[in-house]
């Protein structure tokens, strides 16, 4: 059975997975209207679960109160759904692929020419068409577990699309959507499915490899 979460929990949990949150980037993650977003943000201020920093770049952030909020609302969506076992499986798979594409995003960044490493300024085309056939590889194995995860809880079902525009995007020659953190790369929609599945399971990134 699906399980949906209510707007404003998608607001709160779009703001803990990036960190330091633009409402048009949570229109991204959430789905919603950065109309709807913002008066969302608004009651959530009112309780103090999130403020808003401002500076040259101005970005939405949770609170400690919001922090300790958020986790509980997802350990109960998590027990609700009857998902613990789902989410904690498709954790491990997602693991057996993750170094694979943090070594592919190195590749992507870097080469080795003449013994040396160096920038990789997209000039081969060869060796890029060979690093983007890994990303399609491992973009393989990762949609199905999209989808295993989507299915139970409905927060899940974007990361799948996300991810198959970026790859489009790349081999149409838009190279930026890669891995490019300021927009919805590959690896930055990577980064948010691995936030996500750490705080659903109320997972320290610190202690991760004892998890």
């Amino acid at each position: 059975m699906l399980h949906g979460s209510a707007p404003r929990t998608l607001v709160l949990h779009g703001v803990r997975l990036k960190g330091f949150a633009r409402i048009e980037q949570l229109a991204e993650v959430t789905g919603m209207y950065p109309s709807e977003i913002h008066d969302f943000l608004d009651q959530l201020r009112a309780q103090e679960l999130v403020t808003l920093r401002e500076g040259r770049v101005s970005g939405w952030v949770l609170t400690e109160l919001g922090r300790q909020h958020h986790a509980d609302i997802v350990a109960a969506e998590l027990e609700e759904a009857g998902m613990r076992d789902r989410v904690r499986d498709s954790y491990r798979r997602f693991l057996e692929v993750n170094t694979n594409l943090l070594e592919v995003c190195t590749d992507w960044q870097m080469r080795t020419v003449d013994g040396r490493q160096v920038l990789n300024d997209h000039t081969d085309r060869s060796y890029d068409q060979s690093v983007i056939a890994r990303l399609r590889s491992i973009d393989g194995v990762i949609q199905p577990v999209c989808g295993t995860l989507g299915s139970g809880l409905s927060r899940f079902h974007t990361y799948g699309p996300r991810l198959t525009n970026a790859l489009k995007r790349v081999e149409s020659g838009d190279i930026d959507w890669f891995a490019k953190p300021v927009i919805d790369s590959y690896h930055t929609v990577w980064f948010e499915l691995h936030e996500d599945l750490l705080s659903t399971l109320g997972i320290e990134r610190a202690r991760e490899s004892g998890a």
